[in-house]
Parts: structure tokens; sequence; C-alpha cells
């Protein structure tokens, strides 16, 4: 009888199994690696552009309230304040403009990560969970590129 049970067990075993592999095989081509590296580029786009906008007046004129985060409360050694203050607005547009498209988009994440690496080190140590999912999206881009839905590929960059 227990040979029964047990044959019976390893049957139930593979039909669950069974179903929930054919389950997760449907899900893995609806959610593509495409569209998983569409959804990252957005993602980290919004992040570091709404940033962006908080930091100019018009189109890109850095604004009193960026030069004053710089001095006061991102105080990132190395470099001038209003040096930092410009050169991190312009990446927050550039970067996110061009991970939009899927342009060079290995290498604006990079540069978005390295950023990402800045703040958590030098400004906002404590915010770590935020960072690592940051960078885990970032470091998907750049190990895996833009996907099918980008210039990248329509260039015929990987």
């Amino acid at each position: 009888m227990s040979e029964t049970n047990a044959a019976a067990t390893g049957a139930s075993e593979r039909g669950v199994r069974g179903t929930w592999n054919h389950f997760a095989e449907r899900l893995t081509v609806l959610v593509s690696d495409g569209l998983i590296a569409l959804a990252a580029r957005i993602a980290v786009a919004a992040i570091f552009f709404l940033s962006g906008r908080t930091k100019v007046d018009g189109l890109l004129t850095v604004n009193d309230n960026a030069y004053t985060l710089f001095r006061e409360e991102y105080k990132v050694p190395l470099l001038p304040p209003e040096l930092a203050a410009h050169l991190a607005t312009y990446a927050e547009h550039l970067f996110p403009a061009l991970l939009v498209v899927g342009l060079l988009t290995r290498l604006s994440a990079a540069a978005l990560l390295c950023m990402t690496a800045v703040i958590q080190i030098f400004v906002y140590p404590d915010a770590w969970p935020t960072h690592l999912s940051w960078a885990t999206l970032m470091l998907y881009l750049i190990g895996r590129g833009a996907g099918p839905l980008s210039l990248d590929r329509l260039a015929g960059l990987k």
C-alpha cells in the first residue's frame, strides 16, 4: 500500500510541477526580455529625469535651489558645488532621454549607475534599498542592452 501511495504522490507532484512549469514557460513568453528592458529603461529614465527637472527653470537653466542643494545638502567631494550642480542636472536630462529612445543604452545606464553610487556613498547612505533597486534595473540594461524596441537595435548596436 505504501508503494501505491508513493506512486500516487509522485504522479501528483509531477502533475503540479508540470502545470507550474507550463505556466512559467507561458509567462516567459509573455514577459519577454525586450519588455523587461523597455520597462527598465523607462523606469530609470523617469527617476532621473524628474529629479533633473526640479533643478532647472525653463528648458535647462540650473536654478538657485539646485545650487543650494549641492552647497548645503549634497556636499559632493572633489567638485565645487556649482560645477556638480551643472554636471548632475545635465546628466539627469541627457542620459534619461537616451534611455527612453534606447540609444547608447549601456553607456547611459552605466553613467547613471555611477551617479547612483555617488549618491549612495556621499549623499544618502541610508537610502541603500532604493539605490539597490535602481542599480538592479541599470545592471540589467548594462548587461543585456536596450532590447528590440530601441535605436540601439535599429543602429545594429548590442
